[in-house]
Parts: structure tokens; C-alpha cells; sequence
């Protein structure tokens, strides 16, 4: 789980450019020349760091499951967006409610491994609360 850029322990703002160190990427926010690097599976799917329509749900919910298929395979996956907090996080989460665990633990484990920072957009939290598919159902019944 990461972003697009990143602080140095001097507090030097820096670009994240990803080569080969992950086996597929996946991109909430796809910045020209943060790679990956050719032949690196990567999966774009734009989103905005607010409300998700049903459609942009349903792209997280594929997201997850394929991350999670990729982890099961061994492989190395790096989910990211702008800053590494919440459209990641959201992906993240959903990963690990995939694998058993709760809304609720998969938020805490995240803010206590990447940062409190992660996952402070609460509709997000709410949206892994309720469940993607309820979250997705709703909002395509708004629209």
C-alpha cells in the first residue's frame, strides 16, 4: 500500500516510481512516469477520494479480489494512490475482509502499519462497514 509520493526522513517530498519490485500494481491515480516497469502486470482504475458510484465500487471489489488472487499466488502486489491512505486503503481493507476478517480489524491494522492517516476519509470506512456489495447496491439504487 502506497502513493505516488513519499517524505524522506529529512522531510524531502519525493516521486515513488515503481520498476520492478511488485508483480502487478494496481493504480487508483495513474501519474505519467511512476511506472511500473514493462512487462508488470498493472491494473488502473481511477477514483476520486470522496463518494464512489456503483460502478467505481464494483472496480474495487475486482481490484481486491485480483490482488487477493495474486497474493494467494505468491505474488508481489503494491496497491497505491496519490498519497497511500484511503483509495489504497480501501482496496487493502477489502483484501483482508476477503481473507476473514472483520471492517473493523482490517481498518486498524491498516492505520497501525501504513499510518493513523490511512483511511481517514470515513465514507470509506463506512462503505467497508456496511460491506462493498451493500455500499455498491445503494448507491447504484440512488443513481
Amino acid at each position: 500500500m502506497g502513493g505516488h509520493e513519499f517524505r524522506r526522513r529529512a522531510g524531502r517530498l519525493e516521486f515513488a516510481v515503481v520498476r520492478d519490485e511488485f508483480d502487478l500494481v494496481q493504480s487508483l491515480l495513474r501519474l505519467p512516469g511512476h511506472g511500473p516497469a514493462p512487462g508488470v502486470g498493472h491494473q488502473v482504475w481511477p477514483i476520486p477520494d470522496g463518494p464512489l458510484d456503483g460502478t467505481q465500487l464494483a472496480g474495487v471489489i475486482r481490484l481486491a479480489q485480483a490482488a487477493d488472487e495474486a497474493l494467494e499466488e505468491g505474488r508481489r502486489v503494491l496497491v497505491r494512490c496519490y498519497h497511500g491512505y484511503n483509495r489504497s486503503g480501501l482496496v487493502v481493507a477489502q483484501v483482508l475482509i476477503r481473507r476473514g476478517g472483520s471492517a473493523e480489524d482490517a481498518i486498524r491494522l491498516i492505520r497501525s502499519r501504513r499510518s493513523p492517516w490511512a483511511l481517514h476519509n470515513e465514507l470509506f470506512a463506512a462503505y467497508l462497514r456496511a460491506g462493498l456489495a451493500t455500499a455498491r447496491l445503494l448507491e447504484e439504487l440512488a443513481e
